[in-house]
């Protein structure tokens, strides 16, 4: 087999790989890693999420676990320690909410 189709193969397969982990990775979180955080007494805190940074519900046009298309998108959650999250300030000047901002 000639090395540019070597190349070709190993470039398409390496693009195909990364695809597929990048949705694996945008998808809602499992039963289990909900039930992992509850456990742990964590709760949902929107808006403190970074770009990308989210564990779910990430508003309009948006899948799921990963996918909030900015810093601390108001309609975005992530788990934090339980009790906390109105207590975390935001560079915005405001702070984490229980409920979606």
């Amino acid at each position: 087999m000639p090395a540019k189709t070597v190349v070709s193969s190993f470039v398409l397969a390496g693009a195909v790989s990364t695809a597929l982990a990048t949705l694996a990775a945008a998808g809602p979180l499992t039963k289990a890693e909900v039930d992992a955080a509850t456990a742990a007494k964590k709760e949902k805190c929107f808006g403190v999420a970074l770009k990308g940074q989210n564990d779910c519900a990430a508003g309009p046009g948006t899948t799921c676990q990963g996918t909030s298309t900015a810093d601390f998108q108001g309609n975005a959650w992530k788990f934090v320690q339980g009790g906390t999250c109105a207590s975390i300030e935001l560079p915005n000047g405001k702070h984490g909410s229980l409920k979606p901002i």
